[in-house]
């Protein structure tokens, strides 16, 4: 689905121009997803959502009631969500932790370090020592495991199975996981395994890779409380109405737990709990054709929505007409360059933004006929990875609004 929630359509359009671009965020939907997601899942299935898809409070907030914890990948998201969702468990993870991070977590009691190597865990356990004494930290190793010729086919970005900076290989995580285990580090604990693979899995993708992870873990011969299999739940850009399968994979995390009773299973999704929350609203400043293709300049672009950019797709968008026209010229319009694009690309035009460069662009030749300056363009899955991620300062363009609708209800 591209087209907004009525609270959003309304608000967009009840917003003055010189209040776009706008994000819109609908926190009921969020909710209402967020609880499904959390009734998927089997008793023994954990959920922390990764801050790093979107930190703002108030998504933090509004996700707090549905899940288990927040997962942070640096001292700065850290101070923000223990402020923000105060006494809410948080797992500390991500590569290239400095020693000042560390103690920072140590001080502020986060529950969990996922150890992306020996390095890591001997600066974690001379932390400890001397700022938690008195208790036993917990500690997830990060292991980078060998996947099946195939089986990550469908990823859009591999964290494992290959040469990457991140976690330990078998052959160095098994040693380290055992000295864990026979006490060789007094003031850490160890509580389990972690494993993220990959990114943009469909269901059936994710259970092989909970399942590959949950076997090598429980073959190590050291008792275990918890694997995290990460997340990386597939959100399609191309179709938004085609969401990740929380059923079937909530089914296949059940028959794991079924067979390991003793073992608590941990999944941390980001994108695939708030993309489907959020939109970016803008404006169309003007439209024009350049050697028979034709452009709408809208207003911001992907110094606000980077997504698009990074990811090499068309955003998905709906357009919301504006009859009204206050100049006294005529109002740029898409014609469908008729005569002179091939007839494929007739009615087809690009949505671009105001930056000073050919790569400012958030759609590419996408149906969008009759497409005028002044009209609205709401683009849809702006809900994670969008603000957070985009190259606010350049060309100084202002900030967008941020709205956030619930119902008082």
């Amino acid at each position: 689905m591209t087209r907004p929630t009525p609270a959003v359509h309304d608000r967009v359009l009840s917003l003055p121009s010189t209040d776009l671009p706008a994000y819109v965020y609908d926190l009921d939907a969020l909710g209402a997803h967020a609880a499904a997601v959390r009734d998927a899942l089997p008793e023994r299935v954990e959920l922390y959502y990764a801050a790093k898809a979107n930190p703002e409070p108030e998504i933090l907030t509004a996700l707090r009631p549905y899940v288990d914890g927040f997962e942070v990948s640096s001292g700065g998201e850290l101070a923000h969500v223990a402020k923000a969702v105060a006494g809410h468990p948080l797992a500390f993870g991500g590569p290239g932790k400095t020693p000042e991070e560390i103690t920072a977590a140590l001080e502020r009691g986060v529950e969990r370090f996922h150890v992306e190597s020996e390095h890591e865990l001997r600066v974690l356990a001379e932390s400890a020592r001397r700022v938690a004494p008195a208790r036993r930290v917990a500690v997830l190793p990060r292991v980078n495991l060998p996947v099946a010729d195939g089986s990550l086919a469908g990823s859009s970005l591999a964290m494992g199975g290959r040469p990457t900076p991140f976690g330990m290989d078998p052959a160095q995580a098994a040693p380290v996981i055992r000295q864990l285990a026979g006490g060789t580090f007094p003031h850490l604990e160890l509580l389990g395994v972690h494993a993220h693979l990959a990114s943009g899995l469909q269901a059936a993708e994710q259970i092989a890779v909970a399942e590959s992870v949950v076997s090598w873990a429980t073959g190590l011969g050291v008792r275990l409380g918890e694997v995290n299999v990460g997340g990386g739940m597939h959100v399609d850009y191309g179709d938004p109405g085609r969401r990740f399968d929380w059923a079937a994979y909530g089914a296949g995390l059940a028959r794991i737990t079924e067979r390991h009773p003793r073992l608590t299973l941990r999944i941390e999704p980001g994108r695939a709990l708030t993309a489907y929350c959020g939109w970016y609203a803008t404006e169309v400043l003007d439209v024009k054709l350049s050697h028979g293709e034709e452009f709408a300049v809208v207003r911001g672009g992907t110094h606000h929505l980077r997504t698009p950019a990074t990811k090499g797709h068309d955003q998905p968008f709906s357009v919301l007409p504006v009859d009204a026209w206050p100049h006294s010229w005529p109002r740029p319009a898409a014609q469908g360059v008729a005569g002179v694009a091939p007839d494929r690309e007739r009615g087809r035009i690009t949505l671009a933004g105001q930056l000073c460069t050919p790569k400012d662009v958030l759609a590419r030749r996408v149906p969008a006929g009759g497409l005028r300056a002044g009209d609205r363009v709401v683009f849809a899955l702006a809900g994670a990875y969008a603000w957070n991620i985009s190259h606010h300062d350049f060309l100084m363009h202002p900030k967008p609004g941020f709205h956030f609708l619930r119902s008082t209800a």
